[in-house]
This record gives structure tokens, C-alpha cells and sequence, in this order.
């Protein structure tokens, strides 16, 4: 649906501060942390998220009072507050009264209460009662002077998104009878010939439980999708109630957004149910080079809100407490992560939590105020944000300007993750990560897209994983092509429709025409296996895939020098209409990925930026102005050539020719 609210009431700074849990602090605290956040600019927490059981002691007995007082405390002090509805953890009384509500295992095991997100999204229990606690807290808070957001549950499909129980299988049979209207068309979407397992009659079919072997993929597919709607279900009857009971007030729901962190959910689909799409992200500690995925997850999380304002409302001051080793981040990394947000369209940086917690799960978490307190550098640091951020509240509203587009579907990554595809290898997240990655070095800020969505603002589209693709969104790219745009497209890409069917033909079925080829043989290499690319350019390398690829109009530019596909077309480019399409049929990255993504950039017009390496420079515009971000993850000072005068915002130093931009800071140029 849509709704004329996307930006908290009452907001008119950049979002800054985080989750508050006081219920974990004796009311004297609260006092100190009210003063300690207007110390550090803080603008907006959020509040009530775990607080069900605090809120509902038994069913229907109601105590309010704490958060009328907390309510109370933060709008004396200014500090707006997204307020929770709790239905993340329902209390200990509502499974004590209706176990069945706990969800159910693929293997049959039921999970049992005492963590976080034990639910069964088809229960009409939990349905009843998560609508009752939002109507009472719309009902008490709905025009509380406090209350700028509301933020519905909390991470919706982490930990657990599937229930595999008897209602859920009942509520699967319903959704299956909305989208296909029979047994008969149910039978020829899946494939049902095959193995002998047609269905006569709807109560027959079930959610794809633990087989003895594959289970039908279509199936499992469409499973996954209702995953998605039935859990969306729960989150559009909470907002429906709240823009009832707090009408001027919008809704939203943290996503997890970054590819690593939640899978289950479409959120193309959930980004359009959404008043303000919010997002948390959280750095893969370990990982090389962490800040492009944190640029990666900006820049899907900006998409899905259309470019719209959006909303960091989660990330970290340093160490987390649930990856295999919690490292911390470096002195001036807390700045820069949130200011890279900020920089990819995010109105404001939010962390979890605010203080940190001293007993359960997370009290390793790291938090705003941590337990050091405050002669703490993470102190110090949070501190230096929120001025930073008081000096660039005049971004807020802006829209970031892309260079070029990736195509990313979730329902495609569900399908090609399922069992039995030609090499376990074939990766779907990660050839996603190696291309963006590749953009990310060639400097292009990129936008993500739908394959149905339309393209031909982009002179440059990159196709680093689509194994499932409708007929729509075939018309689409070749009409995209034919328009003068420039597309790369990597391997096992078009090979099935939205039922997980091979598309007529030889492979890569749907994308044949825009291409100019077809594939006669999937050729997947060995382990650690690696085959070279020769031709029109340096010498690359690939690993774990290769194809016998048949021109059929497309010009060769590197061939295979050896392995099972040698001497056939390894990357091909075709003219059609007035553009170009890339095929790249090999693993690659790095800089055999950057030498196929040169010559494409090329065909696209798109200029060389000679920036260093991990210096990202983006551009937002609005109203106020045009903004140039100059973020430093090198370890090394660089300069940035700037396309025109303009006052530095962060030091307000005027500026012209190139800015200087210290190693692992940032620097923010009003042009």
C-alpha cells in the first residue's frame, strides 16, 4: 500500500542514538542516561522492543506505567522515540497457555521458549495476541508528543523464519489455492509427473518436510515465498492497527538487508509495504575489506526504499557477541561505518544498543555507552559522531546518485539454492559480493534493481547471478539493450522460469536473444581446478565453471586455453539494437573481473576514476545542495580531485581543486 509518511514526526535532525532497554536499569539510571544522551546528540531511541512480558504480566493484565514515565522523561528532553511493539518474544504466560504457537523444525523437532523469535508466523494464537498488545499500545501511546516511528517486531525471519507445524501446512494449502486456483494448474507448475507426485485433492500436499532425498525444488520454492507473505501478513495487520490508532505517525520494520545476514525474507516485496524502510547491518568482523559489504548493504537497502530516505537503525560501536571471534573496530572505524551509511542515503546512524547490558546473551555486545563508561574512547567516539552528524543535518532529504545497476533477486537466490544443481559451488550470494566488489574498486556507486524494474536511467546494468527469470523480465533487459544500455551478465544466469522449469531450448534459455548464443553443455571444473581465458586482453583465470558456448551472433573476446571448454568462447560481447550485452561464462574476480567490467564500462561511457584503491567517494543532491563524500579505508592519506568548490562540513574549511583526506576518515564536501 501506499502511505504519504516516510520520515519520523518530529525529526528534523539526522537520526542519532540507539535501542534503549531501561527495563534492564533502576529508574535512578535513566536520569543519568537521558543527561548522557543529550551530551552526545542524541536524537531518536528506540524503545519497548523485548518488553512484552513487562508490558502484558498475564493475559490481558496491563503495566503501562514505566513507559508512561520513560515516555514522559525522553520528550521533556527532547529525544523523539521509535516505539516498539514487542511481538518479537512473546512472554512465558502465552506459551504456557498455547505451546503450539512454538515453531516446528523441517526435521519435526519443536523449538522450545527461552530465546528469541520462537514463532510460528501461521499460528492464529500468536496472530491474536501480537494484534492485541499493538492495539493497546496504539491505543495508550498512539498520540504520546514522544512517539515519531513505530517500529513493528524486530529482525522479522532471524532467528526463524519457517514453521513446518500442521497450521502452517494448512495456512501453505490456503496461500497455494490464492496463486494457483487448482490441484490441476498446482500439478503443472511443479512438475508433479516427474517422480510420480501428482496431487488429486488440496490436503494432500504439505510443506516440504525432511525427505529421504530431494524434495520437488518447485515446491520448495513456493515454499519459501509463502515463508515471506506469511510473515508479512503478521507485520501488515500490526501497521494497519497503528495507522489506525496513531494516524500522522509512520511504521517501519528493521530488515537485515545485507546478503549474509537474512535470506528468507523478499524484501522487494516487503520495501513496498513499509512507511520508512530501516535497515540493521552489522560488520562480518573477520572479513577483508568489511566495508564494502556495509556499502554493498546501504546500497540494496536504499534501492529497496526507491531511493527514498531510509534508515541505519542498527549497527555497532565495535565488537559484537556472536561471530566466532568479536573483534574490535579501530580508533576512527566507529565514525567511518556510519558515516558510509549516511553517505549511501541513510538519514541517520543508530546503533544496539545504548547502554550495554550486564547479564544475558548480548552483555558482550558493545553499546554507545559501554561498560567502561564514559572515559572510554567508544565514548569519546559516539560522542565525536553525534556532532558530526549536528553538522550534516542539512544532507537529510537527499538522494545519492548511481552510476550503474545490479540485478538481484531474492526468489532467483532461493531457487538456485536448492539441492541437486550442476556444482555445489555455483554461488549465487557469492558471485553478487565478487561483482559488486568489482564496481566498488572501479569507483561506481551502484543502485540494486529488480529485473522486472524499469533500467534505462543506467547506461550500465551488471547481471552477476539471475538462474530464475520470468518472461517480464526477459522483455525487460532486451528492450533495456536494444535501448542503447550496456549489459554484463555472468553464468548460469536465464536458465529457469518462476517455477524452477528449464526454459525451452538450449540454455541461458531466456537470455539467448540479448546474448547472441546459446550454452550446449554445462561444463563444471574440479576442485580447485583453474582454466585460462586468452584473447582480446590480458590473460585471465577462472575456477569452478565453464561452458560450451555456441555463438550465435556474439563476438568472442576471450576463449578457453584449456580445460573441458577449450578452445570455445569463454566472454562474449553481442551488439543488439543500440546497445551491447557481456556474457563472462567463468568464475572470475579481482582484476580479471575489473579487465571484462573495463570494457563493458567502456561500451557504457563511463569515464575511469582515477581514485585509490578503498577511498569511496559518493554524491548525494537535494534541496540544500550537492554533497561529495570522500570515505578513507586505506590506512594511507589521499587526495580527491572535486568537481568544483565547496566548504568542507565536518571542519568547515572552504575547498577547491582536491580535498585531503586523511587515512580511515571522512570528509564531507558541500559543492
Amino acid at each position: 500500500m501506499e502511505h504519504p509518511l516516510t520520515w519520523p514526526v518530529g525529526l528534523d535532525a539526522l537520526a542519532f542514538g540507539g535501542d534503549y532497554n531501561p527495563e534492564q536499569w533502576p529508574e535512578e539510571v535513566w536520569h543519568e542516561d537521558v543527561r548522557l544522551m543529550r551530551e552526545a546528540g542524541v536524537t531518536m531511541v528506540s524503545v519497548g522492543i523485548f518488553s512484552w512480558a513487562l508490558l502484558e504480566t498475564e493475559r490481558g493484565v496491563y503495566e503501562f506505567g514505566w513507559l508512561d514515565r520513560l515516555l514522559d522523561l525522553l520528550h521533556e528532553n527532547g529525544i523523539r522515540v521509535d516505539l516498539g511493539t514487542p511481538t518479537v518474544v512473546p512472554p512465558a504466560w502465552f506459551y504456557r497457555e498455547h505451546p503450539e504457537a512454538l515453531p516446528v523444525t523441517r526435521e519435526g523437532v519443536r523449538y522450545e521458549f527461552g530465546g528469541r523469535g520462537a514463532i510460528c508466523h501461521s499460528s492464529p494464537a500468536y496472530r491474536e495476541a501480537a494484534a492485541s498488545i499493538t492495539e493497546q499500545l496504539g491505543l495508550r501511546y498512539g498520540n504520546h508528543p514522544a512517539v515519531a516511528l513505530w517500529h513493528v517486531h524486530n529482525e522479522y525471519g532471524v532467528p526463524v523464519s519457517a514453521c513446518y507445524c500442521a497450521e502452517s501446512a494448512a495456512h501453505f494449502r490456503r496461500w497455494l489455492a490464492d496463486r494457483y486456483t487448482t490441484v490441476k494448474e498446482l500439478n503443472e507448475a511443479w512438475g508433479t509427473a516427474f517422480w510420480g507426485q501428482r496431487y488429486n485433492r488440496w490436503e494432500d500436499v504439505q510443506p516440504p518436510r525432511l525427505t529421504p532425498t530431494a524434495c520437488n525444488p518447485a515446491q520448495q520454492l513456493d515454499w519459501a515465498r509463502f515463508t515471506s507473505d506469511a510473515i508479512l501478513e503478521n507485520f501488515k495487520r500490526e501497521r494497519d492497527l497503528l495507522h489506525r490508532l496513531s494516524p500522522g505517525v509512520p511504521v517501519t520494520t528493521n530488515f537485515m538487508t545485507a546478503l549474509s545476514q537474512c535470506e528468507s525474507l523478499d524484501y522487494w516485496a516487503w520495501g513496498r509495504e513499509v512507511d520508512v524502510v530501516s535497515n540493521d547491518h552489522y560488520l562480518v568482523a573477520e572479513a577483508e575489506r568489511n566495508h564494502i559489504n556495509l556499502a554493498m548493504s546501504a546500497d540494496i537497502t536504499r534501492s529497496v526504499a526507491g531511493n527514498k530516505p531510509w534508515l541505519l537503525l542498527e549497527h555497532s560501536t565495535g565488537a559484537v557477541n556472536w561471530q566466532p571471534r568479536n573483534l574490535i573496530k579501530q580508533p576512527g572505524e566507529l565514525a567511518r561505518n556510519s558515516l558510509a551509511h549516511v553517505a549511501r542515503g541513510s538519514d541517520g546512524a543508530m546503533f544496539f544498543q545504548w547502554r550495554a547490558s550486564r547479564y544475558g546473551a548480548e552483555k558482550f555486545h558493545s553499546a554507545m555507552l559501554p561498560h567502561a563508561g564514559t572515559d572510554s574512547r567508544i565514548w569519546r567516539e559516539v560522542v565525536a559522531l553525534g556532532a558530526d552528524l549536528t553538522s550534516l543535518r542539512s544532507v537529510r532529504g537527499s538522494r545519492v546518485v548511481a552510476d550503474a545497476a545490479i540485478l538481484w533477486d531474492w526468489q532467483s537466490w532461493w531457487a538456485q539454492k536448492l539441492e541437486w544443481r550442476p556444482s555445489e559451488e555455483l554461488d549465487a550470494r557469492e558471485r553478487a559480493d565478487a561483482w559488486y566488489a568489482a564496481a566498488y574498486d572501479r569507483h561506481l556507486t551502484v543502485d540494486f534493481a529488480h529485473p522486472e524494474s524499469d533500467l534505462s536511467g543506467y547506461p550500465l546494468v551488471l547481471v552477476p547471478a539471475l538462474y530464475l527469470m520470468t518472461e517480464a523480465s526477459n522483455l525487460n533487459l532486451q528492450e533495456y539493450v536494444a535501448g542503447g544500455g550496456t549489459l554484463a551478465v555472468s553464468y548460469f544466469s536465464g536458465i529457469v522460469d518462476e517455477h524452477d522449469t528449464v526454459q525451452p531450448g538450449p540454455h541461458p534459455g531466456a537470455l539467448r536473444d540479448v546474448l547472441g548464443l546459446t550454452v550446449e553443455e554445462f561444463a563444471p571444473l574440479r576442485e580447485h581446478r583453474t582454466v585460462r581465458l586468452v584473447g582480446d586482453g590480458p590473460a585471465l583465470t577462472g575456477d569452478v565453471w565453464s561452458e560450451f558456448v555456441v555463438p550465435r551472433g556474439a563476438e568472442t573476446v576471450w576463449s578457453y586455453a584449456d580445460g573441458p571448454a577449450a578452445r570455445h568462447p569463454a566472454v562474449t560481447r553481442n551488439a543488439f539494437g543500440e546497445g551491447s550485452a557481456w556474457y563472462v561464462s567463468s568464475r572470475i574476480g579481482g582484476p580479471d573481473l575489473d579487465a571484462v567490467l573495463a570494457r563493458a564500462c567502456a561500451d557504457a561511457g563511463l569515464p575511469e576514476r582515477e581514485l585509490p584503491r578503498d577511498v569511496e567517494v559518493v554524491e548525494r543532491v537535494g534541496e540544500h545542495g550537492r554533497y561529495l563524500f570522500a570515505i578513507n579505508h586505506s590506512g594511507t592519506d589521499a587526495a580527491v580531485p572535486l568537481p568544483g568548490p565547496g566548504t568542507e562540513l565536518l571542519t568547515g574549511a572552504p575547498v577547491s581543486g582536491a580535498l585531503d583526506v586523511p587515512a580511515d576518515t571522512t570528509r564531507v564536501v558541500r559543492l
